[in-house]
């Protein structure tokens, strides 16, 4: 899983050739720490088509703030720089990627 931050944001996300799931996050957010192994699961299993990053919404409000991410964790899903997908909150594996399905 890749750490984003407001410096490489842009570079990693919107300008990639695989989609780019992003974990937006925070460390006081319980559901947030919860969501986190299953994320790393999803980078090892789908790494070959999918990238997937997470980012710090108090570290980086600017990014956050740039998406409207108001909760966390929020997941969004780019392809070619835009938003195809958003998942906000937390949820089991098999729904996180029920959600996902067809998108990358």
């Amino acid at each position: 899983m890749i750490t984003l931050t407001a410096e490489n944001f842009d570079e990693q996300v919107l300008h990639g050739d695989k989609p780019v799931l992003v974990d937006f996050w925070t460390d006081w957010c319980p559901p947030c720490k919860m969501i986190a192994p299953i994320l790393e699961e999803i980078a090892a299993e789908y790494g070959d088509r999918l990238i997937v990053a997470k980012i710090n919404a108090d570290d980086h409000p600017e990014i956050a703030q740039r998406y409207n991410v108001l909760g966390f964790p929020t997941l969004n899903l780019y392809r070619d720089g835009e938003i195809v997908r958003q998942i906000r909150g937390a949820k089991p594996k098999r729904l996180l990627l029920a959600d996902l399905a067809g998108h990358f």
